[in-house]
């Protein structure tokens, strides 16, 4: 019997669940396994009315340390076999960056190289203060794929995503949030609970405008500039939903919101 990849999806709690990258002994470097886990998992918890957000972290003080190097002699032994790998890879990547609820990434201790890579693919990325990030191919005499790179590009500019992939450097948390690598820093010990009070923040708020929201913001992304029919759609669902009109009766009330949609 194949053992179980050590990626897990823990169950919802106050809206939140966790996707944890659990390989401490290897500082959570992704196996193929693994890779190929994570889309089914995102399966799941989009699918589960009890998540509201999801969060990403790695098990034992580390988010990951990228990629198992030590598969790659199988793995990427042949053009053929290099195109699967990468297909497992781009799956989970872009599962999680397409993931229709609010994702947060929790990075302590290493994030390299494919682990920053899923903390790119997060739509928030936390991290502890002593934390080290990098973006490492050049390293390895390896090409970014278009899909993380382009991920990079838009999380920090065309400029710097060139820095970090021409050299391969590691950063510390506080030069990577002032290169908007990640979007906030905190003591480590402070961590966990500053991203919990943020994900209770977005577990409060209107479910329906959230994921309306992200959805919107990835049509930007892509490239669209100007509303069409589908857009429009969205706003008028809005409008006409049962969130919204127990929003502003809430608000005129003078009372808290209790949305309906999960």
């Amino acid at each position: 019997m194949t053992e179980p990849a050590p990626v897990t999806l823990t169950p919802a709690r106050e809206g939140i669940a966790t996707l944890l990258l659990d390989r401490p002994q290897r500082r959570n470097a992704l196996t193929r396994a693994m890779w190929g886990a994570i889309p089914g998992l995102l399966e799941q918890a989009a699918a589960d009315p009890a998540v509201k957000v999801l969060l990403v972290r790695g098990a034992g003080g580390c988010f990951a340390a990228g990629a198992d190097i030590a598969e790659f002699r199988t793995a990427l032994a042949d053009r053929a076999g290099a195109e699967a790998y990468a297909g497992d890879i781009a799956r989970a990547m872009d599962g999680l960056a397409d993931f229709p609820k609010p994702t947060l990434a929790l990075i302590e201790g290493a994030c390299v190289g494919g682990g920053m890579g899923l903390a790119l693919a997060c739509d928030l990325r936390f991290a502890a203060e002593d934390a080290r990030l990098g973006i490492t191919p050049a390293r390895l005499g390896l090409l970014y794929p278009l899909g993380d790179t382009r991920r990079l590009v838009e999380a920090v500019g065309a400029a710097t995503a060139k820095d970090l992939l021409f050299t391969g450097r590691l950063l510390g948390a506080a030069e990577a949030r002032d290169l908007r690598l990640v979007d906030r820093v905190h003591p480590r010990a402070a961590l966990e609970a500053a991203v919990l009070a943020y994900a209770a923040e977005i577990t409060a708020a209107s479910q329906w405008t959230v994921r309306q929201t992200k959805a919107m913001i990835r049509r930007i992304l892509a490239g669209q500039r100007h509303d069409d029919a589908e857009t429009l759609a969205m706003f008028l669902d809005t409008v006409e939903g049962a969130d919204f009109q127990e929003g502003w009766h809430a608000f005129l009330d003078k009372r808290p919101p209790r949305f309906p949609f999960v």
